[in-house]
């Protein structure tokens, strides 16, 4: 596990705060207690966790996404199934950028960073390809669903 320069490690004491989603709790709980072999699909494909400081909080904050990666570097889709507002973690990843990865086994610090223009097309791209109900969440929405690239520290 890569820790240097991360804020997740730096800062004042963690306190980890479940999400008030049931499904998302039960979700994290297991791929994290299993380290990474169980928990670790969605509509069965694979999902990564994403750990994050909440934005007004600065408690961690734990989310499974569909698995978006490519060369090592990850991607994070807010689409939030084509809801009319981002989810409630876009808004921590702006506040703070420095998360963690867990893709199975493998837990990787990163830090986030919105991707716009020709970059984020070919992202989004990528995105389909993993799980195709992107394309039906962004024409369910008039919103242009954003895209994080997390890339790897240290």
């Amino acid at each position: 596990m890569q820790t240097q320069d991360s804020e997740l490690s730096q800062s004042e004491p963690s306190h980890y705060e479940p999400s008030p989603k049931e499904h998302v709790r039960r979700q994290v709980e297991e791929y994290e207690s299993s380290g990474g072999t169980r928990g670790t699909t969605m509509r069965g494909l694979p999902v990564v966790v994403l750990t994050m400081r909440g934005a007004r909080s600065g408690r961690l904050r734990k989310v499974p996404l569909m698995r978006v990666e490519h060369d090592g570097v990850y991607c994070a889709v807010a689409s939030e199934g084509g809801a009319p507002r981002h989810p409630h973690w876009y808004h921590n990843l702006l506040a703070h950028p420095d998360v963690r990865v867990q893709d199975g086994p493998r837990v990787v610090d990163c830090r986030a960073r919105l991707v716009h223009g020709e970059e984020r097309a070919v992202w989004w791209q990528r995105a389909v390809a993993a799980f195709g109900d992107y394309a039906d969440y962004a024409e369910r929405t008039e919103r242009e669903i954003p895209l994080f690239v997390l890339e790897p520290v240290g």
